[in-house]
């Protein structure tokens, strides 16, 4: 079994590489889904670790307030971070061992550089989206103002230094055509180069 971990900046297009990846037969696993799951089942234990700050609504853990909350302060991120990301690799390794049968496993992954889990993947499939394109897609994918959009882009390591130490790259500054072509081109590569 071949780990494959699906990497890109914020709006670089990567739930629509996951979606073609399915449709081709593919297993796919989504990180954002798996920490969603984290988050509610350790929701006392965040509740408890963050009392002292707004990040519920009605009884129960709001992640935009969350979110909102860690995205400005490190600290407070860190804190999370240390309660949530133990299980997330737990789930992660439980994962591959239920699929080890399987030719390839594919997780998307946005952060897999941020937060140094590059250890836990064979491969790495970088989706690579001009930043001006990503800054456009946040405005009117989130309703961000310009501001907001590049705070949240400017939060990620850059994508070049992310390129250089990728496996595959899938370019995605064109239609969803062209990136149909790319992605099946990507996996003869893939197939081709032997991954077994």
């Amino acid at each position: 079994m071949i780990s494959i971990a699906i990497v890109g900046n914020i709006a670089s297009g990567k739930s629509t590489v996951e979606n073609v990846l399915r449709k081709k037969g593919y297993k796919v696993f989504d990180s954002d889904i798996i920490a969603h799951e984290v988050l509610d089942d350790l929701s006392e234990k965040i509740l408890e670790a963050f009392k002292d700050y707004d990040i519920s609504e009605n009884g129960r853990i709001s992640r935009q307030k969350l979110g909102a909350l860690v995205f400005y302060d490190k600290n407070l991120k860190e804190k999370l971070e240390n309660i949530v990301h133990p299980e997330i690799k737990d789930r992660l390794k439980k994962i591959f061992e239920e699929n080890k049968l399987e030719k390839y496993i594919f997780v998307s992954i946005p952060l897999l550089f941020e937060v140094g889990w590059r250890n836990l993947f064979d491969k790495i499939l970088f989706i690579y989206t001009e930043d001006k394109i990503r800054l456009n897609r946040l405005m009117q994918r989130n309703n961000f103002t310009k501001d907001e959009a590049l705070a949240r882009i400017k939060s990620q390591l850059p994508q070049e230094e992310k390129v250089k130490v990728s496996d595959f790259i899938i370019n995605n500054n064109h239609s969803i055509d062209v990136l149909q072509k790319y992605i099946e081109r990507f996996i003869i590569q893939l197939e081709d180069n032997g991954e077994t």
